[in-house]
C-alpha cells in the first residue's frame, strides 16, 4: 500500500492531501462546538457558516506556508514549526472574523479551541504520514550496520534523524561525556557513557561509531579516537560545521577520519597580517598552481584579496580545475579578484619573463616542480630541467621585471638527498641563495628578450618541509584506496619514516615564511615527530574496523605488505643540514644556516649542468649534482633523523 501511495503523481498527492485539510477542519469545528456546548453538535442556522469559512480560510494559508510542498515522510521539526506558525496565522483570522460578525449561535471561543484542535488534528496526521511512509521511501535499504553516535548534541540528533530516515544504519544510542546527559535517551535512542562502549561492541555488535562532535577541538577528537582505536569498530565523523551550513545531514555526509585525526596536532592559528602582508591589494603569482601545494596556496591567497592572481601549469585540466574552484571560492566569500589562468612551462624562459612583464606580479611562490621520487629518478634529464632550470628561468624572469619577492616552495628530502629529485630541489635553493648574495647577477648564455642584467631588486627566500598529507601521490589515500579493495596496503620498508603535515597548515606557513623573509632566507617548517608509515598503515586497519594479518593474528582481514624501498627512497628524511636552527617570531617556523655557493661559482657549475642536459649526458648530469649538492649519495640511504 505505501509503495502504492508512493507511486502517485505529485498533483494527485496533493489533491488528497488538501481534501484531508478541509476534512480535518470540518472535524475540528465539530469538535470545537461539541467541547463548547458540552453536547453532541449538529450545526443549525449561522453556524453553518463556521463550517465554510474554516476550510476557506486554511487551504490558502497553507499554501502560502508551502505546507503543500512538503514531502512527508522527511518531515521533521521545521515542518512542524511551520505547521504552527500557519495555523496560528490562520486562528487569528477565525477569531477576528468572529468578533467582527457576531454570528448568533457561535460563541467567541470558538475562535480560540477550534485552531488549537485543527493544530492537533493537522500535525497529528503528518507525523502519523512520515511515521508510516518512512519505511518505504525511495532507496530504502537494508539496514548496513549497527551505529553509536558519538555526541548528543545538535549535529549529532539531526544525524540520528536522516539514518533514521535513510534506514543504512540501526541506531542502538548515543555516547555523551556530559554527565547530566547520561542515562537520559535522545528521541527514544539511549545516551551512554563512554565508559560503556566496549561492552556495546561485544554484547551488541555495534559496527560503526560516528563522530558527531564537529566543533571539538583537534586534541579532543585525538583523545576519543586513541580510547576507540582498539575496538573491532569503523570509526568515521561528519564534516566540520561550515560544512554542514545547510542543516541537512544525511548518511551519504559520514566520512572516513580526516588525515589530521589519523596523525594531526592542534593547529597553531595564523598571524592574519603575515597573511595578507604581501598578498592584499598585489598581483600575485603561483607557479604549479594546479598541483596540491601550488593548489592550496592558491585558495588561501584569494582569500587575502590580492588584486589580480595568476595561475601557471603545464598541465591543462590542473589548470581548468583550480580556475574553476577558485572562481566559486571568490563568488562565495565576495571576493573581488582577477584570476588569471595561464598555461606554460617554466621551462620556458621567453613564456615566463612575457608573463612578468606583462602582469608586473608583486610577489611569486614556485610551486612548479616534479616530486615524485622513482618518476623522476628514472627521468633525471626532465627534473633537472623542471626543477633546476625551471627555478633558475622563473628567478631570472622576476629579477628582469622587478619582482619584490619569489618564494621557492622546497623539500625535506633536499637535504642529503639520497635521489635525483632532492638533489635537484637542493640545487634549486642553492640558486635562490647565491642570486640573493649578489648584487647584480650576470646570466651566462643571453636568452633575454633584449632584456640587460638587472640589479638586485627582488628577496628571495624558500621554505622547506616535509610530506603533505592528502597531496597527489600521498600515502593516505594510497592506503584508503587499498583498504576499499580489500588490501594489501603496501609499505616499503617497515623502518621507513616520514614527516607529516596537512595542506592548508602547510599552505599558511608558507605565506606567513614568506612575509618574514629578508633574502636568502632558508626557512624550516617544525612538522612535529616524525611517523612510522607501518605504524600509519596499522592504525588506518584498526580505525576502519578490521585487524591486521599478520604472524600473531593469522586470522585478521588485511594484511600489510613490504614491498622494498623504492630506487632513491630514504629510510628517514631529514629538515636541516646543519644543527643550528634559529627560532623566528612563529613557533612552527624556523631558520636554518646553510653553505651556499657565490653566483660567479654556481653560474659556471649550471652552465656544465646545462651542457649536459642539452646532450642528454646523464653521468655527467649525476656528476655535477654530486659535486654541488652536499651530502648527495645516489641510491644510497640515511638513518639520521634531524630533530628540533
Amino acid at each position: 500500500m505505501q509503495s502504492r501511495v508512493l507511486g502517485w503523481p505529485r498533483a494527485g498527492k496533493r489533491i488528497v492531501v488538501v481534501a484531508l485539510d478541509v476534512v480535518l477542519a470540518l472535524v475540528a469545528t465539530w469538535i470545537a462546538f461539541t467541547l463548547r456546548l458540552d453536547a453532541l453538535h449538529w450545526p443549525t442556522g449561522l453556524q453553518w457558516r463556521v463550517y465554510a469559512l474554516a476550510p476557506v480560510l486554511a487551504v490558502p494559508i497553507f499554501v502560502k506556508f508551502g505546507l503543500y510542498r512538503a514531502i512527508y515522510r522527511y518531515t521533521g521539526q521545521a515542518a512542524l514549526n511551520t505547521m504552527a506558525k500557519a495555523v496560528g496565522t490562520y486562528g487569528t483570522l477565525l477569531i477576528a472574523v468572529l468578533f467582527w460578525q457576531k454570528w448568533q449561535g457561535v460563541p467567541r471561543s470558538l475562535g480560540v479551541l477550534q485552531p488549537l484542535v485543527f493544530l492537533l488534528l493537522a500535525g497529528g496526521s503528518r507525523a502519523l504520514a512520515r511515521f508510516w511512509l518512512a519505511n518505504m521511501g525511495e532507496g530504502r535499504q537494508q539496514a548496513e550496520g549497527k551505529m553509536l553516535i558519538y555526541g548528543a548534541g545538535t549535529a549529532g540528533v539531526q544525524t540520528a534523524t536522516a539514518m533514521a530516515v535513510s534506514g543504512q544504519y540501526h541506531l542502538l544510542g548515543f555516547i555523551d561525556d556530559d554527565p547530566s546527559k547520561v542515562g537520559r535517551s535522545v528521541n527514544g535512542a539511549q545516551v551512554f557513557a563512554a565508559s560503556a562502549v566496549p561492552d556495546l561492541v561485544s554484547k551488541s555488535g555495534v559496527t560503526d561509531i560516528l563522530m558527531a562532535l564537529p566543533s571539538a577541538s583537534r586534541s579532543r577528537r585525538n583523545e576519543i579516537i586513541q580510547g576507540l582505536q582498539t575496538l573491532p569498530v569503523h570509526i568515521r565523523t561528519l564534516p566540520a560545521w561550515s560544512d554542514l551550513a545547510s542543516g541537512r545531514i544525511t548518511a551519504s555526509d559520514f566520512r572516513e577520519l580526516d588525515v589530521e585525526d589519523l596523525l594531526g596536532r592542534e593547529p597553531v592559528p595564523p598571524d592574519t597580517a603575515l597573511l595578507g602582508q604581501n598578498l592584499t591589494g598585489l598581483v600575485v603569482l603561483v607557479t604549479g598552481a594546479g598541483g596540491s601545494i601550488g593548489g592550496e596556496l592558491c585558495r588561501q591567497i584569494v582569500l587575502q584579496n590580492p588584486r589580480q592572481l595568476l595561475l601557471l601549469d603545464h598541465n591543462e585540466f590542473g589548470l581548468y580545475t583550480i580556475h574553476q574552484e577558485l572562481q566559486g571560492i571568490c563568488a562565495s566569500f565576495a571576493q573581488a579578484v582577477v584570476l588569471v589562468p595561464l598555461l606554460g612551462s617554466v621551462a620556458n624562459y621567453p613564456r615566463l619573463f612575457e608573463i612578468c612583464q606583462t602582469y608586473r606580479p608583486a610577489t611569486i611562490y614556485h610551486a612548479a616542480a616534479y616530486k615524485h621520487v622513482p618518476l623522476v629518478e628514472s627521468n633525471a634529464g626532465e627534473g633537472v630541467a623542471n626543477n633546476v632550470f625551471g627555478t633558475l628561468y622563473m628567478a631570472r624572469a622576476a629579477l628582469e621585471n622587478s619582482v619584490e619577492r619569489f618564494v621557492l616552495i622546497s623539500t625535506d628530502k633536499a637535504v642529503r638527498p639520497t635521489n635525483v629529485m632532492g638533489a635537484t630541489k637542493r640545487m634549486a635553493e642553492l640558486v635562490l641563495q647565491a642570486l640573493a648574495s649578489e648584487a647584480s647577477p650576470h646570466f651566462v648564455g643571453a636568452q633575454s628578450p633584449g632584456q640587460k642584467d638587472a640589479a638586485h631588486q627582488t628577496c628571495f627566500t624558500m621554505v622547506r618541509f616535509g610530506n603533505v598529507l592528502g597531496s597527489s601521490g600521498s600515502v593516505v589515500p594510497l592506503f584508503r584506496k587499498q583498504l576499499a579493495d580489500g588490501g594489501p596496503l603496501t609499505v616499503t620498508h617497515a623502518e621507513v619514516t616520514r614527516y607529516f603535515m596537512t595542506i592548508p597548515e602547510a599552505a599558511q606557513l608558507v605565506l606567513q615564511a614568506g612575509a618574514m623573509a629578508r633574502g636568502g632566507d632558508v626557512f624550516v617548517l617544525n612538522m612535529g615527530k616524525p611517523v612510522k608509515i607501518i605504524d600509519l598503515a596499522r592504525r588506518m586497519v584498526k580505525l576502519s574496523g578490521m585487524s591486521v594479518r599478520d604472524e600473531a593474528n593469522p586470522h585478521g582481514d588485511i594484511n600489510i605488505a613490504i614491498t622494498g624501498l623504492r630506487p632513491g627512497e630514504k629510510l628517514y628524511e631529514e629538515l636541516l643540514i646543519g644543527d643550528n636552527p634559529e627560532a623566528t617570531g612563529h613557533p612552527r617556523i624556523m631558520k636554518a644556516h646553510e653553505h651556499c655557493l657565490p653566483w660567479p661559482e654556481l653560474s659556471a657549475e649550471l652552465a656544465l649542468l646545462a651542457d649536459a642536459l642539452r646532450d642528454d649526458n646523464l653521468p655527467a648530469m649525476r656528476e655535477s649534482l654530486e659535486r654541488n649538492v652536499q651530502g648527495y649519495q645516489p641510491g644510497g640511504t640515511t638513518a639520521a633523523v634531524s630533530t628540533f
